[in-house]
């Protein structure tokens, strides 16, 4: 497939963005979400269905606040896409991911389309080392034998209490795979939406953008990295946290706001995450794209140098 697509309505390039659940609250995250739909922005925001029960960093409000859910239900009815970030802020057992699947349908009107893994939780699919094959897995064992018990990955095992994989190939058309330091998700990976033999519990497969806290999201929504969006024709899906610091002390990040107000008048299609994906794969027949061996190693191969030398997801 081509790296530049035509895109709908004489659109000069795509862009969207999948927000994970970490730290939300309605106070540091609702702002963030009325000034992106006054700019006509649709994307996709993740969210917990089920509480966690144990103190973790990396927590949030969850669907069982009826606030959050009435929140996110409002989302959904402005155009925003309901994402899957697990069932909760903490590991979850085989059947509490089948609640929370089953909670979200019954919430939102279907299963998740598309999802993120949560860093720590044991039920991750395919995460940390389990996303690679041959000598790119042994180095990235290599690199993160410290962190070894953080980048737990069970989710795909039938014989952990954590498998959830047959639920997933069901229930979830699309999940998030390797995060990059490169605006234009198409350059680095031009056949995405993609499926993986190897990783046969998930349908299909899609890179994002790093852009995981507010620095990095500014440095990756740059001026220079717009323009060469726009001249590439291409298509951004940003992996963010809006909790993390977009709205404080009362008031958007400067900074955010005049880049978002920018990209808003460069005549992009800016759409929800599934939404992207279903077009992408449109243009090809409707077919899913499976990855081959080739494409494999050299998608491994940047993702892990552009981890080892700057930190991507």
């Amino acid at each position: 497939m081509a790296t530049s697509p035509i895109w709908p309505h004489g659109k000069k390039f795509a862009f969207s963005i999948f927000d994970d659940a970490d730290g939300d609250v309605l106070t540091n995250t609702k702002p963030v979400y009325e000034f992106l739909h006054a700019l006509g922005f649709r994307t996709t925001k993740s969210v917990w269905m089920l509480d966690g029960h144990t103190d973790t960093k990396l927590g949030g409000m969850s669907c069982e606040n009826a606030a959050y859910l009435e929140w996110a239900r409002q989302l959904q009815a402005q155009g925003f896409e309901i994402g899957f970030h697990n069932a909760r802020c903490e590991s979850s057992l085989r059947e509490q991911t089948q609640r929370a699947i089953e909670e979200f349908k019954r919430h939102f009107g279907h299963y998740p389309r598309s999802m993120s893994n949560h860093y720590e939780n044991r039920e991750n699919i395919y995460w940390g080392a389990a996303r690679l094959n041959g000598l790119a897995k042994w180095i990235y064992q290599l690199a993160n034998a410290r962190r070894a018990g953080q980048l737990v990955s069970e989710g795909h095992l039938a014989d952990s209490a954590y498998f959830w994989g047959d639920l997933c190939r069901e229930k979830v058309t699309y999940v998030r795979s390797f995060v990059f330091r490169e605006i234009n998700s198409l350059k680095v990976c031009p056949y995405f939406p993609y499926h993986d033999p190897l990783l046969p519990y998930v349908n299909e497969w899609y890179p994002s953008a790093e852009a995981g806290n507010l620095k990095s999201y500014v440095e990756m929504l740059s001026e220079a990295n717009q323009d060469q969006l726009v001249a590439e024709g291409g298509a951004c899906i940003l992996y963010t946290h809006f909790a993390k610091r977009f709205f404080t002390n009362g008031r958007l990040d400067p900074e955010f706001c005049r880049l978002m107000e920018r990209l808003a008048k460069l005549g992009g299609w800016c759409v929800p995450v599934s939404e992207l994906l279903d077009y992408l794969r449109q243009q090809r027949g409707g077919s899913t794209h499976v990855i081959t061996p080739g494409e494999r190693r050299t998608l491994q191969r940047r993702w892990l140098t552009s981890k080892l030398l700057r930190g991507s997801s």
